[in-house]
C-alpha cells in the first residue's frame, strides 16, 4: 500500500486555489480504492518537531542551491530542507510547496509506493509553473484519470537510479532515467542544464535514500499544450 504524509495546506503555493483543489481531487480519484482502510504514515514527524523546536535531535543544516531556493521554506519553517532528510521521498515531496502538481501526479500514477521502496533514487521534479507551461488543464485531467500509463512513463522520465547530488550529476555528464532516456548534464556551480531543455532551480534536497532537484521544465517528449486549447492554464 502507498503510504504518505499529508502536508499542511498552508505550505501550498498561493494562487490558483481552484487548480490546487482540482489536482487533489484528481489524485483522490486514482487512489480512493487502493487507500481504503490504509492509515497515513507519520514517519519523520518526530524529526520535524525536533527541528522546529531547535532541540536535541534536530537534523544538521542541509545546503540547497539555485535561484528558487530563497522563495522556499528555510530555518525552522515546516518543509525546511533539514527537516526532510529522514522522510521517504514520496512524503518529502509533499513538503515542498512548488511541487504540488508533481506530487499529485506521483500519487495519481500509483508511484508513491515505488518511491517508498526505492533503494536510492534521484528525482528531477518539475515545478508547478513548469507543468502549467507544458500542459493544458484538459491534458492534465486526461493524464491523471484516463492515461495513467502515459503519466507513469512521464514521471519515470524524471527519475534516475541512485541518490545523486547536483555535483554527482555534473560529474557524470550523462544519466539514464528509469524510462530509459539518456539525459545530458551540463553547466556547473549552483545550477545544471538537463537535456538542453531544463535547468535546476533549487537542487540538493535530501530525503531518505533520495535527492530531489526542482527543475523548470517538464522532460520527455509529450507535446506542449499549455496556454492553448480549452481549459488551458
Amino acid at each position: 500500500m502507498d503510504q504518505f504524509v499529508t502536508a499542511p495546506s498552508r505550505l501550498r503555493r498561493p494562487g490558483r486555489p481552484g487548480a490546487r483543489r482540482r489536482l487533489a481531487a484528481l489524485a483522490a480519484v486514482g487512489l480512493s480504492l487502493t487507500l481504503a482502510g490504509t492509515g497515513c504514515s507519520d514517519g519523520g514527524s518526530e524529526s520535524r518537531a525536533a527541528a522546529a523546536a531547535g532541540g536535541a535531535g534536530a537534523p544538521a543544516a542541509v545546503a540547497i542551491q539555485g535561484p528558487l531556493c530563497d522563495a522556499l521554506p528555510t530555518g525552522t519553517e515546516p518543509g525546511n530542507p533539514a527537516s526532510l532528510t529522514k522522510e521517504p521521498p514520496e512524503a518529502a515531496l509533499q513538503w515542498i510547496p512548488v511541487l504540488t502538481t508533481f506530487e499529485s501526479a506521483v500519487r495519481a500514477a500509483g508511484l508513491a509506493n515505488e518511491l517508498h521502496r526505492a533503494s536510492g533514487v534521484t528525482i528531477l521534479a518539475p515545478s508547478d509553473d513548469a507543468f502549467e507551461a507544458q500542459f493544458s488543464e484538459d491534458d492534465v485531467d486526461k493524464l491523471f484519470i484516463a492515461e495513467k500509463d502515459k503519466l507513469r512513463d512521464l514521471l519515470r522520465e524524471h527519475l534516475v537510479a541512485g541518490s545523486l547530488s547536483l555535483a554527482d550529476l555534473e560529474a557524470a555528464g550523462e544519466v539514464t532515467t528509469l524510462a530509459g532516456s539518456k539525459i545530458r548534464v551540463t553547466g556547473g556551480g549552483t545550477t545544471a542544464r538537463l537535456a538542453d531543455k531544463a535547468d535546476t532551480v533549487c537542487a540538493d534536497y535530501r530525503a531518505a535514500d533520495a535527492r530531489i532537484h526542482i527543475i523548470n521544465r517538464v522532460l520527455g517528449n509529450l507535446p506542449v499544450t499549455g496556454g492553448t486549447g480549452h481549459k488551458s492554464h
